[in-house]
């Protein structure tokens, strides 16, 4: 089990996806399915033309919005 030191170290080691050199490439595929699944439990909608690092951006503000 991770202590909280461990997950805030994690945090810390990870790129910020605006830094990402692939960001601006469209989403994956698996980005593409797991934020349009977040958007519709949230009822919200999302642009289908997401860059790599809009979706994760997204993603991430959805899942803390459902408290996932």
């Amino acid at each position: 089990m991770a202590d909280t030191t461990d997950v805030q170290q994690q945090r810390s080691l990870e790129k910020d996806p605006a830094d990402w050199v692939t960001g601006d490439e469209p989403a994956t595929g698996a980005q593409e399915s797991y934020v349009h699944t977040l958007a519709r439990q949230a009822g919200e909608e999302v642009p289908d033309d997401l860059t790599k690092a809009e979706a994760s951006e997204k993603i991430d503000e959805l899942r803390e919005e459902l408290g996932k």
